[in-house]
């Protein structure tokens, strides 16, 4: 059998054109567009990319952007000054801190200076609680994407295995809540895990986000799993996944590629979470 490849691309666009709709709407009763705000400290460049892709995507959404920078040697004290004028600033409907900070700045307290309700990485603990007691909340990007291309698939999740491969706190843990949100009997899985082959064979949804390039094999897949792949690994001049996409396709009922997968809707979900941010805030 050869998956169905899962266009995250296509996916994306969708939700876009659909928060493009909700932008107009929500604009016109706010006399003024929905605003993010985008915080980036250092010349890290993959971080440029990404901010760059958010900015673009806020402005094909008609949403306003406005992006501080800093340099590498930012203090915390002036990223933690940036964070309270944006918490008051009633244009700013969403805070994206750019990750990775400088040297010396603890993340996670930038992160919770974030105004929960602004807070649309969903990292912030009290979204964190809420999506963890299964509460409305604003919910991390990433795995919010990935449920979206499952549902799009066409894939059930209540009686369903599900196995997710890494457990942070940005992809893994908010992914493992999202899918026992959703009905799936959950595994939380890491590179550690002994006789990993064995949980993965038994997933019915396979969700790998070890950052280890084509780290789960064909023979690691049972047939016809849904395989979301989040990992953006390079090898030499190519990006690869944490699954070996050539051998996993030929087993996976359906898998997403790496490049075009889960990456364009990480963006899509954070405009979506900004017009939700926005619409709740009024």
């Amino acid at each position: 059998m050869t998956a169905t490849i899962i266009d995250g691309k296509a996916t994306a666009e969708a939700v876009l054109a659909r928060c493009r709709e909700q932008c107009g709407a929500l604009a016109a009763k706010l006399g003024k567009a929905p605003g993010l705000a985008v915080m980036i400290a250092g010349d890290n460049p993959a971080s440029q990319v990404y901010v760059n892709n958010k900015i673009h995507a806020c402005e094909k959404a008609g949403l306003h952007s406005q992006l501080a920078r800093f340099p590498a040697d930012a203090s915390e004290t002036q990223l933690l000054d940036a964070v309270a004028a944006f918490n008051e600033d009633d244009s700013v409907h969403g805070i994206l801190v750019q990750l990775p900070l400088p040297d010396g700045v603890h993340a996670a307290k930038v992160l919770d200076a974030v105004a929960p309700q602004k807070d649309v990485d969903g990292f912030h603990a009290v979204n964190m609680g809420n999506l963890a007691l299964g509460l409305p909340s604003l919910a991390p990007c990433t795995p919010s994407g990935c449920m979206r291309l499952l549902k799009d698939a066409g894939v059930t999740f209540p009686g369903k295995r599900a196995a997710v491969l890494g457990r942070s706190n940005i992809v893994g843990k908010p992914m493992a809540l999202m899918l026992v949100n959703a009905g799936a009997t959950v595994t939380v899985c890491n590179s550690k895990t002994p006789d990993l082959k064995d949980e993965t064979l038994r997933a019915d949804i396979l969700v790998a986000a070890v950052g280890i390039a084509r780290f789960v094999t064909g023979d690691m897949i049972k047939p016809g799993a849904a395989v979301i792949d989040v990992g953006i690994n390079r090898d030499g001049k190519k990006l690869v996944g944490d699954v070996d996409f050539d051998a996993a396709k030929e087993i996976a009922g359906c898998i997403t590629p790496v490049p075009g997968g889960v990456g364009p809707m990480t963006v899509a979900m954070l405009i979506a979470n900004t017009l939700a941010a926005a619409g709740a805030q009024n």
